[in-house]
């Protein structure tokens, strides 16, 4: 097993779990959700009752399903929701009645150019029926009754969302957002969720945290804008970097969707680890927004969100179908993304501005910082402690100056603690500080 695969088992063991789930903006399959993350990390549940207004927007009825199946004219049950939570249309109001084949095909949502795979089709602000079924099943179906029933419920209730504030020794914030709304979809978002608990226990597990982490687990869209209704002052006056986490888990390379403004400081940082780890990682700009970038970017909000996953939502065959299942995503490709972003994590709780306490090169030999012949050996290399003095003048971080000589900025850590204990160079506060 390879060390991705290791750091992945445990996430996907989770996401195994959460899998069967039936998730949508509001009901019990959230707050199902968000009960088994709470015996990995210590999240504040909320909720927020229906009607409630988050700028243009209203929380919608709450949505709980039971059942939904349909029975064709010869009495076989040819779609049964409790074997595909995706062949219903999510917020798909009550049904129960028969149909000729030509009225329900009306009600019935396919994707023809993939035959053989399920939409997952919602209509949460649209009062409707409806079944998701494969291209090829609507293809094989006869003329006749056709028997439907969409057991469910919408009624006044609540929508829910999870929260940990995990406080560093700055009131400056990175900010981590996933979304609970979909049902049995791996990639998109469950992924996002799994990764991001594990996350949250990395973050926990530091020893100090130079900023505080402020990591939300909400339904897309009306979550955000909620949450932000609530929360948006400090969101705006704190949050230094923060991302959507979605699409993490399954075997493609790296991509990331920068921020609107594109030269914010958390594009500096993903775009540097990534450039450190996947040589051919794409980069998509704002344009190609999808997710909830899109109210945490947008006018009067303006807080700096990126979104680094795996292959990008709409871009990979599998998007919003029944083949976004376990067998899609990865122990390996989420293990790859933990990874990424603890190591942007890392980058963020490192990034600091020095300056060297001397005039001219220090005289390292004198302090055993420097081979006194050519055959001497040291357990560190000098040259990366002779270039990252030589730029070490207070105007350039640790990323800065890391990309001008050509190395991980994590290559750079042993050495930023071996000149500070020998008082060779001090930190100085950034300017966006």
């Amino acid at each position: 097993m390879n060390d991705y695969n290791k750091k992945g088992k445990k996430a996907y063991s989770l996401l195994k779990e959460l899998f069967p789930i039936t998730r949508s903006i509001t009901g019990n399959g959230v707050r199902k959700t968000l009960e088994r993350i709470k015996q990995n990390i210590p999240i504040e549940i909320h909720e927020v009752p229906s009607g409630y207004e988050a700028y243009d927007w209203t929380v919608p009825d709450e949505w709980n399903i039971k059942d939904a199946y349909v029975i064709a004219p010869d009495g076989s049950k040819i779609i049964d929701f409790k074997s595909n939570n995706l062949h219903v249309l999510y917020y798909s109001i009550p049904f129960n009645g028969e149909l000729s084949l030509d009225e329900f095909k009306k009600h019935i949502y396919t994707i023809p150019e993939k035959p053989d795979l399920i939409p997952f089709v919602a209509s949460y602000y649209k009062r409707q029926w409806g079944i998701c079924m494969s291209q090829n099943t609507l293809d094989s179906l006869e003329d006749g009754l056709y028997k439907i029933v969409i057991d469910c419920t919408l009624s006044s209730g609540f929508l829910t969302y999870g929260e940990v504030v995990v406080k560093g020794n700055s009131d400056k914030e990175i900010f981590l957002s996933t979304y609970t709304c979909h049902p049995s979809l791996a990639n998109d978002n469950l992924s996002g969720v799994v990764v991001t608990s594990e996350l949250v226990e990395y973050i926990i597990s530091l020893k100090e945290r130079e900023y505080t982490y402020r990591i939300i687990f909400i339904p897309e869209t009306i979550g955000a804008l909620v949450y932000m209704s609530k929360n948006l002052p400090v969101m705006k006056k704190n949050i230094l970097a923060g991302y959507t986490v979605t699409c993490v888990g399954d075997p493609g390379g790296y991509s990331y969707l920068m921020s609107k403004k594109t030269n914010e400081y958390v594009d500096k940082v993903t775009m540097h680890v990534l450039k450190n780890l996947d040589k051919e990682y794409r980069v998509y700009d704002y344009q190609s927004r999808g997710s909830d970038e899109r109210q945490y970017s947008s006018p009067g909000a303006d807080i700096p969100i990126g979104s680094l996953m795996k292959s990008k939502y709409h871009e990979y065959m599998e998007y919003h179908t029944s083949a976004d299942n376990l067998s899609y995503v990865t122990a390996e490709g989420l293990g790859e993304s933990i990874d990424a972003y603890k190591l942007c994590i890392d980058v963020y709780e490192n990034n600091k501005h020095y300056i060297v306490n001397v005039i001219g090169e220090a005289q390292l030999s004198s302090r055993d910082l420097y081979p006194t012949t050519f055959q001497s050996k040291q357990s560190f290399d000098v040259n990366k402690i002779v270039d990252f003095m030589a730029y070490a003048d207070g105007t350039m971080d640790l990323i800065d100056i890391s990309d001008k000589i050509g190395v991980p900025i994590w290559d750079l850590y042993d050495v930023i603690l071996i000149l500070i204990s020998h008082e060779l160079i001090s930190e100085v506060k950034p300017s966006y500080e």
